[in-house]
């Protein structure tokens, strides 16, 4: 093996390493080359082991394997393999097996297809000749029930490393001793660091236990059937009693089959790593393959990876890497750690065994250091960087077994991170150990966003720890501090935020923030500057000594522009008045004259867009009225209808009649109200919104006469005024105006018409989903508002989200759209708005909940299951 400190060249990605196997039983060996098609040879001895009955060596791509058939005593030493010019030892140590006492189990493990390559792992242990035992590879290397292997733990037999072929079944099994507890223990299963398995017992996992009264020993069974290839890696066992706790770490290896008749797509893509919907198809390892914004699979470290043998072998290039995968924040004080770790070759006189150079722990677990001395009646001291440490309740925990010395630590935590020696007399062995913090993850994930070019732009995420490293990328190239100039990287507790001042063309495209325990995504597009009017101004008419207000509302708060009175700039005044709030523009002309009727156009600066109106005044006649002169109105507009209003919805609806009479006569308003019954009939003649042939009208007035509220009527001697404070649709139809004295009467209709924005569209429909797009359609409104339907508006947002983000700057005139630039397995919801002349509607209900997924995703050859109700799930049908 490489001499610690020093950095080996070496053509392995994994080395074999050295294992135990009890006789009888076979032993595999395992080492990964860099590249393909590299020829390595087994050695022992010197010599080449060449396949036989003995010796198994074999190769398939990069992944080379030696397998010790029927191990004896004679097998025992060390062996080596050759790749190119680098050279690996590695030792094989034969026990003694132990027969232990029978434990009923619930039910035997299914026997592996025959000949295939994890046969002699993924079985029990096997006397020679026999067939495999219950337990399955768990019990490749057994211990006898009453010889626990750990005197400390709570383990009379550990779960062993094991190897299936894919389709096959393998059983782990551990054994805890039962005299001493006064109840069961707790045991958990877990894939790699978190995955609690008892969440995914289902179809292809099963837990089993019981209990032999006799030997008084509890048997906890892993039972994994049809396995797949994402079965594999490491795995842990952890025994629990009301005061002590133990845990053991072991592997899977599945091996492909290699005959193509044998593959299955669909368990390729069981889902193995998620809480819920244990056994059903999963997505998201193919589209961490097929998405190149991806997670980098180099962050998903193995469990119980060696960081200090990692960092021995790796080049000074990759420290920081294997930095950020693996938590370290100190990792200048661990290389010098590192450096000054060398390996005691001298023999020692007080130790037999000595501390192994390095350990690592996860935060919140314990270690144990343990030595075996030369003298067992011999005193020691652990020390902890130098200082000797004492015993303090829980934390620390001093065994003395025989010649067997152990020193445990509790709940390690990073004040733990230290270096440790054990003091025997004159002479010390010493050690490192490396607190490993967990994973960070993402709480809070990136939101999609949508600005103008030139505008700020700023990304937050949150994530689990405070100050936790994080790393921003964009279309998978990791941002640098030292690009400053563009980006601003800002750290705010638990939250982290990356900053672009003026947001370019450039600057759209996929945007992700990464932690050693996953990663955010989110897109950023950005659109050329254009301007859009919310509210155009409208044509006026109002009578003299009126105030006509002109106002109009554009997309951006910050543009300016000018008024324009028949072409010419219009030069504000003490009765001319222009205002500029927010996004609203405002033109108001106190006391209006005859020579206030013209063309005005209000005209946002550095925009090719022009919005118009005119103002027209309503000329108020009064002749002369001699005394007892009937009563009359006076209206006359010039060019258009007199008896016709139109008012913007919410806006105020004022109705100034001019009146004359001697004597003063007096006003009557009211309005018509329409109702349409379900009797064939024809039409109502001249009535507004008449319907169909089908439909009977009947019509009646209503007498107003408020004087206060929302409605008012106040009359003097020469004029009547109406108002109504903010319009709504029921206000519109038909007033009548009659005036009385004792000479006449006269009458007037005036029609008034309200406009106001659409109605909200029905929720718009999903079809035609693809990897990063789908086409959504939608029905125009109920109600278009009394103007028509200029165009439609088209969000979106993530389902998990709260942050809908605009698809479109110009108006969609279709009813349908291709929405694209989605991220393939992330679930979506549309909805859309109608726009007027009068401005924009409210959203519609959301759509469906849908996920984009490629074509490659869907098993088989079956062609992709039509747009529905099970979009939401995203996933196809069993």
């Amino acid at each position: 093996m490489p001499e610690p400190g020093k950095k080996p060249v070496s053509a392995f990605s994994k080395k074999p390493r050295s294992a135990e196997a009890a006789a009888g039983s076979p032993a595999v060996f395992e080492a990964e080359t860099e590249r393909s098609g590299v020829n390595a040879r087994c050695l022992r001895g010197g010599s080449d082991l060449r396949a036989g009955d003995k010796y198994g060596p074999a190769a398939e791509g990069t992944r080379h394997t030696l397998t010790v058939r029927d191990v004896g005593p004679a097998d025992q030493g060390p062996y080596a393999v050759i790749a190119g010019s680098s050279k690996v030892k590695f030792d094989l140590k034969v026990i003694e097996a132990v027969k232990a006492e029978p434990v009923p189990s619930p039910a035997p493990a299914p026997a592996e297809a025959p000949g295939a390559p994890g046969e002699a792992l993924a079985s029990a242990t096997e006397e020679k000749g026999g067939s495999p035992s219950p337990e399955g590879s768990s019990s490749a290397v057994p211990d006898g029930l009453g010889a626990p292997d750990d005197p400390i733990g709570l383990f009379v037999m550990r779960p062993q490393d094991g190897e299936v072929t894919t389709g096959g079944s393998i059983t782990f099994s551990a054994r805890v001793a039962g005299a001493s507890l006064l109840k069961p223990p707790t045991v958990k299963w877990f894939k790699g660091k978190w995955v609690d398995l008892s969440s995914k017992v289902g179809q292809h996992l099963q837990l089993h236990s019981s209990y032999d009264r006799t030997s008084k020993v509890y048997l906890f069974e892993l039972h994994i059937t049809d396995a797949q290839a994402t079965f594999a890696g490491g795995y842990r066992c952890e025994v629990s009693t009301k005061d002590k706790f133990d845990s053991c770490n072991f592997t899977l290896t599945v091996h492909e089959t290699v005959g193509p008749g044998d593959l299955d797509l669909r368990s390729a893509f069981r889902r193995t790593d998620s809480h819920e919907d244990a056994g059903t198809l999963d997505f998201s390892s193919l589209l961490k393959k097929r998405d190149s914004f991806r997670r980098d699979s180099r962050l998903e470290a193995p469990a119980e990876e060696d960081v200090w043998e990692i960092l021995r072998q790796a080049s000074p290039s990759e420290y920081e890497r294997i930095a950020f995968q693996h938590g370290i924040t100190d990792l200048r004080g661990m290389l010098k750690r590192l450096k000054g770790m060398k390996r005691d070759e001298k023999k020692s006189t007080a130790f037999q065994k000595k501390l192994e150079p390095a350990y690592q722990v996860s935060k919140g677990h314990k270690i144990r250091l343990t030595v075996e001395l030369a003298d067992p009646d011999a005193e020691v001291k652990w020390l902890k960087n130098g200082q000797e440490i004492q015993m303090s309740g829980s934390k620390y925990i001093f065994e003395s077994i025989g010649a067997k010395r152990t020193l445990t630590i509790s709940q390690c935590s990073l004040a733990d991170d230290a270096a440790y020696q054990c003091v025997v007399g004159g002479e010390k062995c010493s050690t490192e150990l490396f607190v490993k913090e967990p994973p960070v993850l993402i709480t809070r994930p990136l939101e999609d966003q949508l600005v103008m070019v030139g505008q700020r732009v700023e990304f937050e995420c949150e994530v689990s720890e405070e100050g936790a490293q994080v790393k921003w990328l964009k279309d998978g190239v990791e941002l640098t501090r030292e690009e400053t100039f563009k980006y601003r990287f800002k750290k705010d507790g638990q939250r982290h935020h990356l900053i672009i001042n003026e947001a370019t063309l450039e600057d759209a495209g996929h945007y992700a923030l990464r932690t050693s325990g996953g990663q955010a995504l989110a897109e950023l597009i950005v659109q050329e500057k254009k301007l859009e009017v919310y509210q155009s101004i409208a044509d006026l008419t109002v009578g003299a000594k009126d105030q006509a207000v002109f106002k109009c509302e554009v997309s951006d708060e910050n543009v300016r522009g000018v008024w324009l009175k028949n072409g010419k700039e219009l030069v504000p005044d003490s009765r001319i008045k222009v205002s500029h709030i927010g996004r609203v523009h405002k033109l108001t002309i106190d006391d209006v004259t005859p020579a206030d009727e013209a063309d005005y156009s209000f005209v946002p600066e550095g925009f090719a867009c022009n919005l118009s109106a005119k103002l027209h005044l309503m000329e108020v006649k009064i002749d002369f009225v001699p005394r007892q002169e009937p009563p009359k109105i006076h209206l006359d507009c010039p060019g258009r209808k007199p008896d016709t209003i139109v008012v913007v919805a919410g806006n105020k609806l004022r109705l100034d009649v001019p009146i004359s009479g001697d004597p003063a006569p007096t006003v009557i308003w009211q309005k018509t109200i329409t109702q349409k019954n379900k009797v064939p009939a024809g039409p109502a003649p001249d009535a507004p919104g008449a319907a169909g042939a089908s439909d009977e009208w009947v019509f009646d007035r209503k007498l107003l006469c408020e004087t206060e509220g929302r409605v008012r009527v106040e009359t003097t001697k020469d004029r009547s005024i109406f108002t109504v404070e903010g319009a709504e649709k029921e206000d519109e139809g038909v007033y009548i105006v009659t005036v009385k004295n004792p000479v006449g009467e006269d009458q007037v209709n005036l029609t008034v018409k309200v406009i106001d924005v659409p109605d909200a569209p029905a929720a718009p429909k999903i079809s035609n989903v693809g990897e990063d797009s789908c086409v959504v359609q939608w029905e125009p409104p109920a109600y278009d508002g009394g103007q028509p339907v200029l165009g439609y508006i088209l969000e979106r947002k993530k389902k998990k989200s709260y942050r809908w983000m605009r698809l479109n700057f110009d108006l969609l005139r279709e009813l349908s759209h291709e929405a694209r630039h989605m991220i393939e397995g992330v679930v979506y919801e549309m909805r859309v708005y109608a726009v007027n002349t009068i401005g924009m509607s409210r959203p519609s209900p959301a759509s469906q909940p849908f996920m984009p997924i490629g074509e490659a995703a869907w098993p088989g050859t079956a062609p992709r299951p039509p747009p529905g109700p099970q979009l939401h799930c995203g996933r196809p049908p069993h």
